[in-house]
């Protein structure tokens, strides 16, 4: 546990969060096709259980190697990333968040003993044992982990390699705009729905569907009821009697 035992300072706002209450956790469910799945997990462990990643063996075996022997000091610090914790006493390290086994969430004194608690910042470990770093106070981890719904593997969106396909369709459903975070660090104005009412409500053009017109009659035949044929003689004059 993170106590004086351990020589290191709780920084004021996890303080704060554990004088509030003993550690947190909370699942929520979906229900597909009258199944109920359980989905979202927020959790930060009890006071109890903030336990220091060690470095003892992993193994029981004589000359087993440990965590510090595993870790890979290629990788350097940059200007988009801090420097990265360290397995050996160089750094403290506390699990906060065991993630279902998809990782851990971890506090980290960065300078090692004695331990001081502005020195701390938040920082994930993947199952590859690489660290990738969250935020620089506990608040601000706090609201990310509300923020995402708990939804599975959400750290992992603040790694190089992204979440999976299947935490994917999770967060397309319910978390559409967390789930790139590179939508998070643009503008606001591109959240703007620039809605354009003269585009939206412009009746379409119309396609005009000639009508089916009946066979062409010869001009100067007009139709009319049917009668006999006529047998009048013109006469020479109109109104003037023949003489014979």
């Amino acid at each position: 546990m993170c106590t004086d035992k351990n020589n290191c300072v709780l920084p004021e706002d996890v303080k704060n969060f554990y004088l509030m209450t003993n550690g947190f956790h909370m699942t929520w469910s979906v229900k597909l096709d009258e199944h109920t799945i359980p989905l979202g997990s927020m959790a930060i462990n009890s006071i109890t259980k903030l336990t220091q990643l060690n470095q003892s063996s992993m193994y029981s075996l004589p000359n087993a190697p440990t965590l510090a022997d595993l870790e890979d000091d290629t990788e350097e610090a940059n200007e988009n990333q801090p420097e990265k914790p360290h397995f050996d006493s160089r750094s403290v390290i506390f699990e906060l968040d065991s993630c279902n086994g998809n990782g851990k969430v971890c506090l980290v004194y960065k300078k090692g003993k004695p331990a001081l608690a502005k020195d701390t910042e938040i920082w994930f470990l993947d199952r590859a044992l690489y660290w990738h770093f969250l935020t620089e106070t506990f608040t601000a981890y706090y609201r990310l982990l509300i923020t995402h719904l708990g939804l599975p593997q959400w750290q992992y969106a603040f790694t190089n390699y992204g979440i999976s396909p299947q935490a994917k369709q999770w967060f397309n459903m319910y978390k559409p705009i967390t789930y790139s975070t590179n939508l998070l660090t643009e503008e606001t104005d591109s959240f703007v729905n620039r809605l354009d009412p003269s585009r939206v409500f412009k009746s379409k053009n119309k396609i005009l569907v000639p009508k089916k017109k009946g066979p062409v009659q010869p001009a100067g035949v007009q139709k009319g009821p049917s009668g006999p044929p006529s047998t009048s003689k013109a006469s020479s004059g109109s109104g003037n009697p023949v003489r014979k």
